[in-house]
């Protein structure tokens, strides 16, 4: 039977064709099933139980009951109006149809025409994320609110201050470890209060943070030595079908020196310097990455403890990363900080930038590879037609897991056991390759008695 196969982990780990199938969404002729379903060979019941073909789902959304409630959960999407909060609402719509969707934004226009894509179970409320009246009264009957009004690099902290005083469960997107760090030093109001929140809870950061953590996990469980190197690579496609704002982030971050980490040390690094070569699997190749700063290589810093942590970027057309380059090497660092002058830069690029996305397409990956110290390497694999919608449908796998109650009111990172439960990773990690070309995860071991090179289910 030809369809989507999900390998449940933990059960086939020195298999290298059947791993490549977990959590796979392409999908797969007959003769590649029945070769796959061959490899269940010698397997108890109970293993072969795990391995199960499943329709594709691209069309066929998981359907999400929540806790029962004696009135429809509302979730209320500051920013909503825009490409993330958009993309967002429309995830949720489709995971969840029965919860009640509060599109918050200050153009009353843009909001209506976004609750019109929603269905009945949506309504527009102005808000201004400046005006914490606005915002408190937004948050009123709300069960949870998304803030996904970015960019974040100059961003204050009203809406979660107007999450905690209105004892709101709060979820951002945010993908600045500045802002982010301000959030976290919110823990002991959240905690006082019984507010559960999370931040960086997006594509990436987001799931690429539940990506490591399951990598780490696994590689604990298993006792395959220390975690000694995690590295975070991404690719996208023009502009990913993202908005502005996103455009913005990026011209923010070249003036940003890349903070990583080697044997421990903290490391300040030129950005966008250091290019490697990085294959993101099917449909989408091998592509040239560089150095950029990003939370992720932060927070996974303070909650795993890894020594060597860095973070890459890549873009196409190739000639976006030599646009980016030359950008970072003629404009001074106080013009790329500049919030003005950025915006403006933005604006202007951003049709051009658009146009080319019609030739190069919107499709992102992420990959993040971890090595341990008895030469156990592990990789994980994201990949998606469109940076937008795999954004909101990861933002709104996360909104699903909060509102199951896997988080504990605070403050916290995806990858901290508080944010996301352990045992809630798995589903929230599924229900984020909704649509997706591909996620899977794949093992290479190279023990110290076998022979040098010996690799089973290594992406090359």
């Amino acid at each position: 039977m030809a369809g989507r196969w999900t390998l449940a982990r933990g059960v086939i780990h020195e298999r290298a064709s059947a791993l490549d199938w977990a959590m796979d969404s392409r999908p797969r002729s007959d003769s590649r099933a029945r070769e796959c379903a061959g490899l269940g060979d010698g397997l108890s019941p109970a293993e072969l139980s795990n391995l199960t073909p499943r329709a594709q789902i691209a069309e066929e959304w998981e359907r999400v009951r929540l806790p029962e409630s004696d009135r429809k959960l509302r979730v209320l999407i500051v920013g909503g109006a825009g490409v993330a909060g958009r993309n967002t609402a429309a995830s949720l719509s489709k995971f969840c149809p029965q919860l009640q969707l509060v599109i918050g934004a200050r153009n009353k226009d843009k909001g209506v025409q976004t609750v019109s894509t929603l269905g009945g179970n949506s309504e527009f409320v102005h808000v201004d994320i400046n005006d914490f009246t606005s915002l408190q009264a937004a948050m009123a009957d709300s069960d949870l609110v998304v803030h996904a009004a970015g960019p974040y690099e100059y961003a204050d902290t009203k809406v979660l201050e107007a999450a905690i005083e209105s004892k709101t469960t709060y979820v951002d997107i945010s993908d600045h470890e500045g802002y982010s760090r301000r959030a976290k030093s919110y823990m002991n109001k959240a905690i006082a209060a019984g507010v559960p929140a999370i931040t960086n809870a997006g594509a990436n950061p987001g799931v690429s943070n539940l990506m490591a953590a399951t990598l780490i996990h696994d590689a604990q469980t298993e006792n395959r030595g220390q975690p000694q190197k995690l590295r975070y690579n991404y690719f996208t496609s023009g502009s990913g079908g993202t908005g502005p704002g996103v455009l913005s982030t990026t011209f923010y971050l070249l003036a940003d020196e890349a903070v990583t980490y080697h044997q421990g040390e903290e490391k300040k690094l030129k950005p966008y310097s250091d290019k490697r070569s990085v294959s993101f699997g099917e449909g989408i190749g091998e592509r040239d990455v560089f150095l950029l700063n990003v939370p992720e290589v932060a927070s996974a810093r303070r909650v795993f403890g890894v020594p060597t942590i860095d973070a890459r970027f890549g873009t196409a057309p190739f000639f976006w990363n030599w646009t980016l380059l030359a950008v970072m090497k003629l404009l001074p660092v106080e013009i790329l900080k500049d919030r003005r002058i950025v915006q403006f830069l933005s604006k202007f690029a951003y049709p051009f930038i658009r146009a080319v996305d019609v030739i190069s397409g919107e499709k992102a990956a992420i990959r993040v590879d971890l090595e341990c110290s008895d030469g156990y390497n592990t990789s994980a694999i994201f990949s998606h037609q469109r940076l937008a919608e795999a954004a909101g449908t990861a933002t709104a796998a996360f909104v699903l897991a909060v509102l199951e109650g896997s988080t504990k009111p605070g403050v916290w990172y995806p990858e901290e056991p508080e944010g996301i439960a352990v045992e809630a990773r798995e589903k929230l990690l599924r229900r984020a390759a909704e649509g997706a070309m591909e996620f899977q995860i794949t093992k290479s071991f190279c023990r110290r008695k076998e022979k040098q090179g010996m690799k089973l289910g290594w992406i090359n």
